[in-house]
């Protein structure tokens, strides 16, 4: 059998899966090809990311591990807060104990394509989620801080199952009897929380596409309604919407 091309094992390499790699480097370490010597190097390296991460992850799991002996950990954390318009999102997590989801973080550590692609992992292993919003009228209406525990109280009520602790991205919800522990930088420290995160943000964007063709002109699909200068310019031209916040745009118009 005639020995494969550098291109053969190069295909090879990048159709393995990371348990496939020891195998391969193994067979390969030896081949004297240059190019095949640096399939096994990034092979090398993959595996090494692969590991730091898998610690990472084992570390973002401290606060679950505290409360090990808690049937239902729930991570609750927002997105939202500071856009001109739209409403603010709460995501209520609870997570198999087993759970090693690679690379959550938090939400805004990570790119649209990664966090739409660990939303649906979440999804799929989580063993509850709850979502939960507070509206631009109720903002204007309470104020952000209110809205925020309102969204966070309903997000939890939605998830069908009572927790037994929550895990929450510095704050302290009122006008809810479970206990609780705010961790500051939360969404970066917890498992439970960094998943939380990414829903409530997936869950906002992707409201914030479907408002852009409700209301065209604002560019809220492409900035999803944070300040951004060209979001400022909009409002001065066309004016303020039914969705943005009143008592956030004062300065602007």
């Amino acid at each position: 059998m005639s020995e494969k091309t550098t291109n053969e094992v190069k295909n090879e390499f990048q159709a393995a899966d990371a348990s496939m790699l020891p195998e391969l480097i193994h067979t390969y370490e030896k081949d004297g090809r240059q190019g095949v010597q640096r399939l096994v190097m990034q092979a090398r390296r993959r595996l090494e990311k692969l590991e730091a991460e898998k610690r990472r992850i084992y570390e973002l799991r401290a606060f679950e591990r505290k409360y090990k002996d808690a049937a239902y950990i729930c991570g609750i954390d927002e997105a939202g807060r500071g856009p001109l318009v739209g409403p603010v999102v709460a995501g209520a997590v609870v997570l198999p104990k087993d759970c090693e989801i690679l690379y959550i973080n938090d939400s805004k550590k990570l790119t649209e394509k990664k966090r739409e692609e660990l939303y649906e992992v979440i999804m799929e292993q989580a063993l509850a989620v709850g979502v939960g919003m507070a509206s631009a009228q109720r903002i204007d209406e309470i104020n952000i801080l209110q809205a925020t525990y309102e969204a966070m109280r309903e997000a939890v009520h939605n998830l069908g199952i009572t927790p037994d602790i929550l895990l929450n991205d510095a704050v302290t919800i009122p006008q809810l009897d479970i206990p609780q522990e705010p961790i500051v930088k939360g969404d970066a420290r917890s498992i439970s929380i960094g998943a939380a995160s990414i829903i409530a943000k997936v869950t906002r964007d992707r409201l914030m596409v479907q408002f852009d063709q409700e209301y065209p002109g604002y560019g809220f699909a492409a900035h999803k309604g944070y300040g951004t200068k060209a979001h400022i310019a909009a409002l001065r031209r066309l004016g303020p919407c039914e969705i943005h916040r009143k008592t956030f745009i004062t300065k602007y118009v």
